[in-house]
C-alpha cells in the first residue's frame, strides 16, 4: 500500500449493499462508462474554450496592441499545442477522471498530485462564476424577457445547467456539442462578414508610447506588452487542457482522447486566427480594444445594430452557455477525482443512479453562484482562474517530463511527437505564462495564492493522511513505487 493512503471502510450509510471496504467505497463512486466518442470529446474541447472567442481577449490589444497580442497568441497557442501532445500521452497511459492530478501524483507524489489537482479546480470553479457575469450582461443587453443581470440570472444558469448534468453525462455533452456548434457557426458567419469591411491599416492603430522600450506601431507598448498580453493569447485556447477529465466516461480513451484533443485544439487555433485578424482590422485595435462585446463592435462600430451584428450578439451568449455548461463538467470530475482519492472530504466523490457525481455538482455551483452574487467582477474571476490554470500547465508539463526520465518503459499507446522537447517548451511557456499574470492583475494572483495556502493547510494537516489506496490514480502511483522498489531489490 502507498505511504500515507488507507483503504477505507467509508463513512456510516456509505457502503452498498453486498460489498464491503474498496469495492463498497468505489461502488458508490462510479461513473458511467463509454458515455462519449471521439465527437463528443472534441466538442467538449471546443466549448470549454468558445466563448473566450466573443470577448476577453481583446483586451489584450490594450497590452501589447495588435503586434503584441499577436505574438502572445503565437506563443500560447504553442504552449497550448505542446501541452496537449504530453495530455495525450498521459491520458492514454491513465484514463481516469483525475485528469492532471493523476498524472501529477504518479510523477510527482501526493504533494504534485494536491498542487495540480488543486490549481485545476480554482480555475474550473471559478471560470464558470465568471461567465455566469457575462452571461447576464448579454442578457440584459439583448433584452431577453426584460431581464438585467442580477442574482435571479446566475442562480437559473446554475441551477438549469447543473440540472442537465445530473441527468448523466451522454445527454450533458449532446447538449453541449449542440450549443457550440451553433457558437461556431456564428463565428464563421461573422468572420466572413467582418473581412468585407477589414483594412489592414486599422490593425495598428493604437498610438505608441515612445517611453516603451522597442514600442513602434506594431508594438504601441513596447516589448513588455507582448509578456503583458500573454494572459488574453490564453483566452483563445484556456479550458482545452480539461478534455483528459472525461477519460472515465469515454469509449475507447486511448484512441479517442489524443484524437479529440488534436481536433478540438486545431479548431481553436483555426478559430482564434479568424477571429483575431478579422474583428481588428473591421473597425481597428483601438475601437475594439476595451469593448465588452467585441466582435458587435467590430460589426457595427457606433452606428445601430444591423442584423449580422444582432445574430452574432445572440451567438455570444450561446459561446457563454457552451463554455459554462463544459467548465462545469470539467470541476464536478477534478472534485470528483480528488475526493474519491480522500484529498478533499470524501462524500463528495458520491455519484446518484444516473453516475453523476451530484455533489461534485451541486457544491461548487453554490461556490460559483455565490462569488458571482457576492463579487460582479467577472474579470478578476478570471483572472484568478488563469493563475491557477498556468500552474497547473506547468505541473503536467514537467510530470510528462519525469515520467519520461523515470519510467521510459512505461507502456505509452500514443507517443507525444517530439516527446520531452514538446513538454519543455510547454513548461518553460507556462512558467513565462505565470509570472506574466502578475502584470496584468497582482489582486487576482495573490487571491489564487491565498486559496491555494488554505488548500495546502488543509492537505497538510488532515487529509495527506487518510488517502484512498484503492482509488485508481492512487493504485496507478503505488503500482510504480512497487515496481521501483523490486527495481532496487
Amino acid at each position: 500500500m502507498a505511504q500515507g493512503t488507507e483503504t477505507p471502510a467509508g463513512p456510516p450509510g456509505d457502503a452498498s449493499p453486498g460489498g464491503s471496504g474498496t469495492d463498497a467505497y468505489l461502488h458508490r463512486r462510479t461513473l458511467r462508462r463509454g458515455s462519449a466518442g471521439w465527437l463528443l470529446l472534441t466538442g467538449l474541447g471546443v466549448a470549454y474554450v468558445v466563448s473566450g472567442d466573443f470577448s476577453g481577449w481583446n483586451i489584450g490589444l490594450s497590452k501589447g496592441g495588435f503586434g503584441g497580442l499577436a505574438v502572445a497568441m503565437v506563443l500560447m497557442g504553442v504552449m497550448y499545442a505542446c501541452l496537449v501532445f504530453a495530455l495525450a500521452e498521459l491520458s492514454a497511459i491513465l484514463p481516469t477522471a483525475g485528469g492532471g492530478y493523476g498524472f501529477a501524483r504518479r510523477a510527482l507524489g501526493t504533494w504534485g498530485g494536491f498542487l495540480t489537482g488543486t490549481a485545476i479546480l480554482i480555475e474550473y470553479i471559478l471560470a464558470p462564476a465568471a461567465i455566469s457575469l457575462f452571461i447576464g450582461d448579454y442578457v440584459e443587453s439583448l433584452g431577453l424577457f426584460g431581464l438585467t443581470s442580477g442574482w435571479p440570472v446566475y442562480l437559473a444558469c446554475f441551477a438549469i445547467f447543473i440540472g442537465i448534468h445530473l441527468w448523466g453525462v451522454g445527454e450533458a455533452l449532446r447538449f453541449s456539442l449542440v450549443v457550440t456548434a451553433i457558437a461556431v457557426a456564428a463565428l464563421l458567419v461573422f468572420a466572413v462578414g467582418a473581412f468585407t469591411e477589414f483594412d489592414a491599416g486599422r490593425l495598428n492603430d493604437i498610438p505608441a508610447d515612445a517611453s516603451a522600450f522597442g514600442s513602434s506601431s506594431w508594438l504601441p507598448y513596447g516589448l513588455l506588452g507582448i509578456w503583458a498580453a500573454f494572459p488574453f493569447g490564453m483566452w483563445f485556447f484556456l479550458g482545452v487542457e480539461g478534455v483528459p477529465l472525461a477519460a472515465e466516461e469515454a469509449k475507447d480513451p486511448v484512441r479517442s482522447m489524443p484524437k479529440a484533443l488534436a481536433i478540438s485544439l486545431a479548431v481553436l487555433v483555426f478559430l482564434a486566427l479568424i477571429t483575431f485578424v478579422s474583428a481588428t482590422g473591421a473597425q481597428g485595435a483601438n475601437a475594439i480594444k476595451e469593448a465588452g462585446n467585441p466582435l458587435v463592435v467590430a460589426l457595427q462600430g457606433d452606428g445601430e445594430p444591423t442584423a449580422l451584428s444582432r445574430f452574432v450578439n445572440y451567438a455570444g451568449l450561446a459561446g457563454l452557455v457552451a463554455s459554462f455548461f463544459s467548465l462545469i463538467f470539467a470541476g464536478s470530475r477534478q472534485l470528483f477525482a480528488l475526493s474519491r482519492a480522500g484529498y478533499l472530504p470524501r462524500f463528495l466523490s458520491l455519484t446518484n443512479r444516473r453516475k453523476s457525481p451530484y455533489l461534485g455538482l451541486l457544491i461548487p455551483g453554490v461556490i460559483g453562484f455565490t462569488l458571482a452574487a457576492w463579487s460582479g467582477n467577472g474579470g478578476r474571476m478570471l483572472n484568478v482562474a488563469v493563475f491557477g490554470a498556468t500552474i497547473s500547465y506547468a505541473l503536467m508539463a514537467l510530470s510528462h517530463l519525469v515520467l519520461r526520465r523515470r519510467e521510459p518503459e512505461l507502456p505509452r499507446p500514443y507517443r507525444t511527437p517530439g516527446g520531452a522537447l514538446t513538454s519543455s517548451v510547454a513548461l518553460v511557456l507556462a512558467c513565462s505564462a505565470l509570472v506574466a499574470t502578475f502584470l496584468v492583475d497582482r489582486d487576482a494572483a495573490f487571491i489564487a495564492l491565498g486559496v491555494y495556502a488554505v488548500a495546502l493547510a488543509y492537505f497538510a494537516f488532515y487529509s495527506r493522511h487518510r488517502l484512498v489506496a484503492g482509488a485508481p490514480e492512487e493504485e496507478f502511483a503505488a503500482l510504480a513505487a512497487a515496481e521501483a522498489e523490486l527495481a532496487r531489490d
